[in-house]
């Protein structure tokens, strides 16, 4: 979700912060969009690890507001969406930590899965994973390691990313889960998140509709 300053800037919004409120209510927006395509996995990048320790402290103070009071409750009231936290919830202030846990248990079982990347760090989500394959005791090699340290990394039950769309003109993935995107088509798009709208969603479910096929001819 890139772009939410960049997007209140250009608007002439007072404070930058109006960008990321923009931003938070705008994935609404596009989960029914995509509800409506009958995609059912998503995952969404919200706070990186980096963020939380190199922002200005205001602006970060702001983003955990919005991670505590606005997108728990969104995820609530969209009966379809089961909500994943892949992330370190300890960088978060405990409040906000403890509304996200809430929300994750209050929407176990529902038929979606959204995986939000809050106090992210793929090194970190990687190395975590093989932890818990040691503590668990599991030995494996080749497909069969690939496999286990997939199964216990966090997310919905699908783990592998088809496609990433990368918003706000940036040309790089910024750690964007790279374990599971190994093998997603990419799509850039110049589009502030805000204003990424149907129209740019369907060119780029398009897009990668259209290099699987040539993949397979």
């Amino acid at each position: 979700m890139d772009g939410n300053r960049r997007w209140a800037r250009a608007a002439g919004l007072a404070r930058v912060s109006e960008g990321h409120r923009a931003g938070a209510d705008h994935l609404e927006d596009v989960l029914e969009w995509l509800s409506a395509r009958g995609i059912r996995h998503v995952s969404v990048y919200v706070l990186s690890a980096d963020n939380i320790r190199k922002r200005d402290a205001d602006e970060i103070g702001y983003l955990f507001q919005l991670i505590e009071s606005v997108l728990p409750v969104k995820v609530r009231q969209w009966s379809d969406w089961q909500l994943h936290v892949a992330g370190d919830v300890t960088l978060l202030p405990e409040s906000c930590a403890t509304v996200l846990r809430d929300a994750v248990e209050a929407t176990r079982g529902r038929p979606a899965h959204l995986t939000l990347a809050i106090g992210y760090d793929p090194q970190s989500e990687v190395c975590d994973a093989v932890r818990r394959m040691l503590a668990d005791g599991q030995q494996a090699e080749g497909d069969a390691l690939v496999a286990a340290i997939s199964e216990r990394l966090p997310g919905g039950p699908i783990k592998d990313i088809d496609l990433v769309i990368r918003t706000s003109g940036e040309h790089r993935i910024s750690g964007f889960f790279p374990w599971q995107s190994q093998h997603a088509e990419i799509v850039f798009s110049d589009k502030m998140w805000p204003a990424f709208g149907e129209r740019e969603l369907d060119s780029a479910l398009g897009e990668y509709a259209r290099r699987r096929s040539a993949a397979h001819t």
